[in-house]
């Protein structure tokens, strides 16, 4: 029976021309060299080595069964990296929630620097932070983005383990036509008769900003349209049907918006890196490392 150590012996003697220098390569004596060829030889009843005036070099059918077991030996050398790098990493597929807009943003790059430390395939689903909250609950995602209002959290439980990576305030999303743009902060007093772009969630984390500011003036929320997609919210405010609650880094530039600060306070809207608490793969402990180096790198930390 064939090993994968003759493999390796042979291979190493054809690279180094030696069996002195193949011994040395591979951390053996000569004698488990030789002991490995002649086992080889025996099996395909064939002279793989001779003598050459350098050393030892391989026959012409040794040539030929050499080229046929070196890709096997890349391949297996392959596997078995791909099988540690999945063991170390804690899973084969990272499973990772998160919301739009900033999962777009930093999750690209953040699992291309995960890619090159482990081999371990990472799977995003998208959702709003309630939703990527209960599948980390459920264990059907090993971790998640998610954001949530400083002044109110409602996400802070013993069961989760949450690291803020950006903290930045919320503002006023505004079309760049509309009277409100030419000021340089907006009173809530005078936006009783405003219609806004709300998120299909009651529970949603600038709904209750808007609610908690509305309420204290003493009105409620004109709702235009509940949308959790980015692109609508964009454009319903561009068209200056209403406006929305944002932030600087949920902002796509292509549109016709701009953002204001409001006189009351709206406080911050927190992007935290969410798992479960106690023991997660390592893997989701190393994404957690790869995006707050990219949320510092891009000077997002507090915006």
């Amino acid at each position: 029976m064939m090993t994968l150590q003759q493999f390796r012996v042979l291979l190493a003697v054809r690279e180094t021309g030696s069996l002195t220098r193949a011994a040395d390569a591979l951390h053996y004596g000569v004698p488990t060299v030789t002991h490995h060829l002649r086992g080889l030889e025996a099996h395909l009843r064939v002279r793989l080595v001779e003598p050459s005036r350098s050393g030892t070099r391989l026959t012409p059918l040794g040539e030929s069964f050499a080229d046929e077991i070196a890709p096997v030996l890349t391949r297996i050398a392959r596997a078995e990296q791909a099988v540690a790098d999945q063991r170390d990493a804690g899973v084969v597929t990272l499973r990772v929630g998160t919301f739009a807009s900033i999962g777009s943003r930093l999750l690209p790059a953040a699992i291309a620097q995960l890619q090159q430390r482990t081999s371990v395939r990472v799977e995003v689903i998208e959702a709003e932070p309630t939703d990527v909250v209960r599948m980390i609950r459920s264990g059907e995602v090993h971790a998640g983005l998610i954001y949530d209002v400083s002044e109110e959290p409602v996400f802070v439980a013993p069961d989760l383990a949450l690291e803020t990576l950006i903290a930045e305030p919320y503002r006023v999303m505004v079309s760049r036509d509309s009277p409100w743009a030419a000021q340089e902060t907006v009173d809530f007093a005078a936006l009783s008769d405003v219609a806004w772009v709300c998120s299909r969630s009651d529970g949603e984390a600038s709904d209750r900003v808007l609610r908690r500011v509305c309420h204290s003036l003493g009105y409620s929320v004109r709702e235009l349209m509940r949308t959790d997609d980015l692109y609508m919210i964009h454009g319903l405010v561009a068209e200056g049907l209403g406006c929305a609650l944002s932030t600087a880094a949920a902002v796509d530039t292509d549109y016709d918006v701009v953002l204001r600060p409001a006189v009351q306070d709206l406080g911050e809207r927190h992007v935290s890196f969410a798992t479960r608490k106690g023991t997660v793969p390592p893997a989701a402990a190393w994404l957690g490392e790869i995006l707050r180096g990219i949320v510092a790198e891009r000077g997002l930390a507090r915006g």
